[in-house]
């Protein structure tokens, strides 16, 4: 089986009027590097909706391709999460997707799993993948001790993860929403 890391970081403003994503560009298969470039923040919903996923990655664009389908649908984020995780805990081919996924708008930041959570971090931080824990760590530490945009704090941080995590490089994509 081969295997896919992602480091992915979003965060939204102290003052909620701002959102960013970020994410690193290594693609893995195994122990082996195939890509640098990889992009795996992307924006929905005419540009309103920022998501990413950590996994494989047919199985990360297909969750991707559903959730921007409920938010036509439902019109929202947070209903179209919920939508989006109830079918892929229920529906047998869904469930055997392997990834993580995140999303922002002006509504909230979303974590999407195949376990039906739908949870919405309380600090507006969240990061996933096998560096995310580590980007996660920075960035609260950029943001209590540095007086930087949030968009410099998820790229600092992502990249100070790639120092640590070996799946994750410091090819860093960044994507920014305002409101």
């Amino acid at each position: 089986m081969h295997t896919v890391s992602s480091t992915i970081l979003a965060l939204r403003s102290a003052e909620g009027r701002m959102a960013v994503m970020a994410c690193d560009g290594q693609a893995t298969m195994g122990s082996r590097v195939v890509k640098t470039g990889a992009r795996k923040v992307h924006r929905l919903h005419g540009g309103r909706v920022l998501a990413g996923f950590s996994g494989g990655t047919a199985d990360g664009m297909t969750l991707l391709e559903r959730l921007e389908a409920k938010i036509a649908s439902h019109g929202n984020l947070r209903q179209a999460a919920v939508e989006l995780s109830r079918e892929w805990r229920t529906d047998r081919a869904l469930r055997r997707l392997e990834a993580v996924v995140v999303a922002v708008s002006e509504e909230g930041l979303f974590l999407l799993t195949g376990e039906g959570d739908v949870i919405e971090p309380d600090d507006g931080l969240v990061g996933v993948g096998s560096g995310g824990g580590y980007a996660v760590s920075a960035a609260r530490a950029l943001l209590r001790h540095a007086q930087l945009p949030v968009a410099e704090v998820a790229r600092e941080a992502l990249r100070i993860a790639s120092e640590i995590d070996i799946y994750t490089n410091d090819c860093v994509t960044l994507e920014t929403v305002t409101w």
